[in-house]
């Protein structure tokens, strides 16, 4: 497939608008959040997942700047913003990655000292900061939440490989029964080995050196149903959505989620951080989705999820599965214009996958793989079919309003990393956190295969989480947006 020409950014803008709808040049429904409050808890990593319990108005914030702790906030004044003692847990094991709340209840997601082994969650009051049980789950609680009717604590327990590979732990689920004394089951995932050619051949990737089906998932993060019957885990370095049923405790499906065909205009993409300009361009690439946050919606009666696209590539010291475009041997047939593709103003600089793309095993490359969608992906959640991706939508809105970082064009763009929904006038609207242009994009999602684009809010260094607090449960009876930002350690409050 040849390479098609560069376009002028102005040229692709009109190009895509008269093509697709997905470019309005109004919002349908406009909002405008504008920053009410901020707090430093320090900086990097001291600010990286947040939750709120509206009982006690209080905001509790992961913060590993130098130690495990949970920084407690009181927001009953807001939006003043006062820091309360935090919340300890270095004795208890390694760092905090994720917290939740419900009912008076904070589940901690807290990581073992040696990484490997099994963490565990933590659950304190939130009013008294007591805990009421520590329960041990899989190795490495990467994310923790609760189900909406407060009876499971859900984890994903990303289980990744020490350094030089040689400890491999099996990535989990773990359902925790808060109804039943906090008993925990513990799933893993070596019951679909046997179905990874036809998983593999939708785009499902089990890849680790040495490492069975089981250790080599690395589930991430967790959305569950609004009935808190199904819960739907991200795997992202595996490209895939597990589908459990949490009332068995089964897992039920695993869900590959294919590859974005970059050679679509719709999905045009900067793949440069040298050529001195940004420029959105078509390129015979096609990108794994590798997901991080999943969050759940309803509308007119049906569920839907959606996902943020981010892109993780496996990096260790013994395995590092990289490359650049411009240091492999590409197919004479596949790739006949490689040698001006493989310039660093071209293609040369995109990172891909060195574990896929040589088709018929004769040492050179046929496809180019590359990392993340740089969007956003809608599923219908009863089917698992793939219903709206934003293609080339954020980074066109981050080109627009002036913040998209060019440096980032050879390593999945802007980076989308978080995901929320909030009810603003009875539709359901998302809030994208893209980590490397520091903001959050917002949309409304009331036709979810059309969403509209209604705002790109500014936000701290980084954002990491991303939470929104509807007006019933607001310390002031406003809809609030809450950034965690992790590059620059603040929490930043917003509101309409």
């Amino acid at each position: 497939m040849k390479n098609k020409p560069l376009l002028a950014l102005t040229m692709l803008s009109v190009a895509l608008n008269s093509c697709t709808d997905h470019f309005p040049q109004e919002p349908q429904t406009p909002v405008a959040f504008k920053e009410v409050a901020s707090i430093d808890l320090g900086g990097t990593a001291a600010s990286e997942i947040s939750a709120y319990d509206p009982a006690s108005r209080r905001l509790f914030t992961v913060n590993n700047e130098s130690a495990a702790k949970v920084d407690v906030m009181d927001l009953s004044a807001f939006p003043v913003v006062s820091k309360l003692q935090s919340i300890d847990i270095s004795s208890l094991g390694g760092v905090a990655n994720s917290v939740a709340v419900s009912d008076g209840k904070l589940a901690i997601a807290l990581e073992a000292t040696n990484k490997q082994a099994n963490g565990s969650v933590i659950v304190i009051n939130t009013a008294t900061l007591a805990t009421i049980k520590q329960v041990t789950v899989g190795a490495l609680p990467d994310m923790v939440t609760f189900s909406p009717d407060g009876k499971y604590i859900v984890t994903a327990n990303e289980g990744e490989p020490n350094a030089d590979y040689t400890v491999d732990p099996e990535g989990s689920v773990s359902i925790i029964n808060v109804n039943e004394n906090y008993s925990v089951k513990t799933l893993s995932f070596g019951s679909f080995a046997s179905s990874y050619n036809q998983l593999a051949a939708d785009g499902f990737r089990v890849f680790g050196p040495g490492a069975s089906f089981a250790q080599d998932i690395e589930p991430e993060y967790v959305a569950i149903s609004g009935d808190s019957k199904k819960a739907f885990v991200t795997l992202q370095e595996n490209n895939g959505i597990a589908e459990l049923d949490l009332t068995s405790g089964t897992i039920l499906k695993l869900h590959p989620l294919g590859t974005k065909d970059i050679s679509k205009l719709v999905n045009a993409m900067d793949a440069s951080d040298k050529d001195s300009k940004v420029a959105l361009a078509t390129w015979p690439v096609r990108s794994f989705y590798l997901p991080d946050a999943i969050a759940p919606f309803s509308v007119n009666g049906s569920d839907y999820l959606i996902t943020a696209n981010e892109g993780d590539a496996r990096e260790y010291t013994a395995f590092d599965e990289q490359k650049r475009v411009s240091a492999l041997k590409l197919d004479a047939t596949a790739f006949p214009d490689a040698v001006n593709l493989q310039k660093p103003e071209n293609l040369g600089r995109l990172r891909v996958t060195s574990t896929r793309g040589d088709i018929d095993n004769d040492g050179d490359y046929d496809v180019l793989y590359g990392f993340g969608g740089r969007g956003f992906s809608i599923f219908n959640a009863a089917s698992g079919q793939l219903v709206f991706d934003s293609g080339s939508m954020l980074e066109q809105e981050a080109i627009q309003a002036g913040i998209y970082d060019d440096d980032r064009s050879d390593d999945k763009g802007v980076e989308p990393e978080g995901v929320t929904i909030g009810m603003i006038d009875n539709k359901p609207v998302a809030f994208i956190a893209l980590e490397r242009v520091d903001a959050v994009a917002a949309y409304d999602l009331s036709n979810p295969m059309a969403p509209k684009f209604l705002q790109m809010i500014k936000t701290g260094d980084a954002p990491e989480g991303v939470l929104y607090i509807a007006p019933a449960k607001s310390p002031n009876g406003k809809g609030v947006l809450v950034t965690s930002n992790e590059g620059d350690g603040t929490v930043k409050f917003y509101q309409i």
